[in-house]
């Protein structure tokens, strides 16, 4: 936070100064007591299980200054005090405010109910090659990780790459609102929190509302991939300039001459008569998609689509992890997050990936699906019938289903459960080689995290 008082604070929030200089600097937010700064605003969550406001005075010992919303009158304190309805309300209204004072700087908006995480890293790669860039840290990208990222922004920021998730019907406004993004990117539809919005064509339509706020003449870019996306433009009577991209040719940008190498891929994106190679230090096709979709934005921002390219021989997304144990096997770490959709990219860049060995899969429990979960888990089984794999270890209930899904083909694939993940790990030490691949994906949970840690001690 740039240039801003205690005194901003209380007209960006309709707030009243309980007690406290006026004039206090606020140089950041903080919502967790344990890690506030010098010069921090705090602001006090209500959660489901703490109210932390009762952390306010331990904040304070260390902090600038404090939010709350059940704190009446005067208040003795030596720091200023805010008295706001809604922190959280307060805490969008800071954001919203700041956005207005660099309305000037650019943002490009991503949304999906998969990739977005690596859409956005991936737009900032290429951004950056020649773009002063700000951007999402870690998963910043909810109602309240968003207006924290928005408040962080930096004036001399020549541009901006934002995540925005949502969970719920009406959030995607209010953060479209807060952001007033002059683009926008929606990845794919798919059936992550699918427990909450009901379908996916509500889905659809929650995310596509990623442009209500977005400002006159901004353009959208949609993954011409996605069944739902592909005709969005009709069905959700979209009006503004509208780009595709994606594998296909009809695609305002598309990749072609797709090859997978053994950590690594290679393609061809073509925008019109320009055409580019690409050495993307990655795998997977949807993240070759990704990667088309960073080099579109790239480019509509001014940036040759050489020079953007360029920018991905030494990307490093923080999600899927390729880790190449000498002497052991390889290891693909997927374990951040998990639904059906994510689940089958993973385990087609297992398949793509060249492999002398065994090609193994460690699959756990998807949460978040709702009353179709089994359904959703058995689906990964019939997905995986024609696919060249050797083993299928599971873990947990739900995925069970993926194993009686295997057996009720008669699938060759063969197909191993235990009762925890370290018993897991040690199979997989045991009868694991130097040839062979294994990829580890379940959602967060299931903390598949526990059986890479293993694997690599």
């Amino acid at each position: 936070m740039e240039n801003i008082t205690v005194k901003d604070i209380v007209a960006m929030t309709g707030g009243v100064l309980l007690c406290g200089d006026e004039n206090t600097p606020v140089t950041d937010i903080c919502i967790n007591s344990k890690i506030i700064k010098e010069g921090d605003l705090f602001v006090p969550i209500i959660g489901e299980r703490v109210d932390a406001h009762r952390f306010i005075e331990s904040a304070l010992e260390i902090g600038a200054a404090t939010l709350t919303s059940q704190h009446n009158g005067v208040v003795v304190a030596d720091k200023p005090y805010i008295r706001v309805d809604d922190t959280v309300a307060a805490l969008q209204r800071i954001a919203a405010a700041i956005r207005e004072r660099l309305i000037d700087i650019p943002i490009v908006a991503v949304t999906g109910s998969v990739g977005k995480t690596t859409t956005r890293e991936m737009i900032t790669q290429a951004l950056s090659s020649a773009k002063d860039t700000y951007h999402t840290e870690k998963n910043l990208n909810s109602q309240i990780g968003v207006p924290i990222t928005l408040s962080r922004m930096r004036s001399n920021a020549e541009i901006a790459v934002l995540e925005l998730g949502i969970s719920e019907e009406g959030q995607m406004d209010v953060l479209s609102e807060m952001v007033k993004p002059d683009m926008a990117v929606v990845t794919t539809i798919g059936v992550a929190h699918i427990e909450f919005m009901k379908t996916q064509e509500n889905i659809r339509k929650q995310k596509l509302c990623i442009v209500h706020s977005m400002k006159e003449g901004g353009t959208l870019f949609l993954n011409g991939d996605d069944a739902l996306l592909k005709d969005a433009v009709e069905t959700e009577h979209l009006t503004c300039r509208t780009l595709f991209y994606g594998t296909q040719d009809w695609c305002d940008y598309y990749a072609t001459d797709i090859v997978y190498h053994d950590s690594y891929t290679t393609f061809t994106c073509v925008h019109g008569a320009e055409r580019v190679e690409v050495t993307l230090n990655t795998l997977g096709k949807h993240n070759v998609g990704n990667c088309v979709a960073a080099i579109a934005v790239a480019h509509e921002n001014g940036i040759a689509m050489e020079r953007a390219a360029g920018a991905f021989h030494d990307f490093e997304g923080q999600r899927q992890r390729i880790i190449h144990l000498e002497h052991k096997f390889t290891m693909i770490d997927d374990t951040y997050n998990a639904s059906p959709d994510s689940m089958k990219a993973s385990i087609n860049v297992l398949c793509d990936m060249p492999c002398e060995g065994k090609r193994v899969a460690v699959l756990g429990d998807m949460f978040e699906l709702g009353e179709n979960e089994v359904a959703y888990h058995r689906e990964i089984g019939q997905f995986l019938l024609d696919k060249p794999l050797d083993e299928v270890v599971v873990l947990g209930e739900l995925a069970q289903n993926i194993k009686e899904v295997l057996e009720e083909n008669s699938s060759p694939i063969k197909v191993y459960t235990f009762s925890d993940n370290e018993e897991a790990a040690i199979y997989l030490m045991a009868t694991l080689r130097p040839e062979d691949v294994v990829l580890i994906k379940a959602s967060n949970g299931m903390n598949l995290k526990e059986v890479v840690n293993i694997l690599l001690n």
